[in-house]
Parts: C-alpha cells; structure tokens; sequence
C-alpha cells in the first residue's frame, strides 16, 4: 500500500516537473529568438546575440530534459 502511494507520487511529479520543463522551456527559446531577432535596449550585437543564442540552448535543453522525464535515476 505505502509502495503503490510512493509509486503516485512519483508520477505525479515526474508529470509536474515533465509539464514545467516543457513551459520552461519554450518561453526560453521564445525569450532566445526575440534577442537574436530583434535589437533589445543597447546591448551590442555580439552580446545580444550571445545572450539570445545562450537562452535558446538552455531552452532547449530544457525541453529535452521534459521529454526524457529522468528525474529520479
């Protein structure tokens, strides 16, 4: 009994986690196309699109790590 609520609770949270990953991550890939698109304030072009090329990877690793939902090995 206690296994099979440990069990829930493990993909409740992996399904909350998975979902925020996903979220996370689009609007940081969103965030990151915008910087590389658009001129922002007055950054400089090599840091705007620094900043922009850095946002998209970590969006997109975040993404990836929502689709492999390896959260509790």
């Amino acid at each position: 009994m206690f296994e099979d609520f440990q069990e829930q609770q493990r993909k409740r949270t992996t399904r909350v986690r998975s979902v925020m990953d996903f979220t996370m991550g689009g609007l940081l890939v969103l965030a990151g196309s915008l910087l590389l698109i658009y001129k922002v304030g007055n950054l400089d072009d090599i840091n705007r699109k620094g900043l922009g090329m850095l946002f998209c990877l970590y969006g997109a690793w975040r993404v990836y790590r929502g689709y492999k939902k390896n959260y509790f090995k």
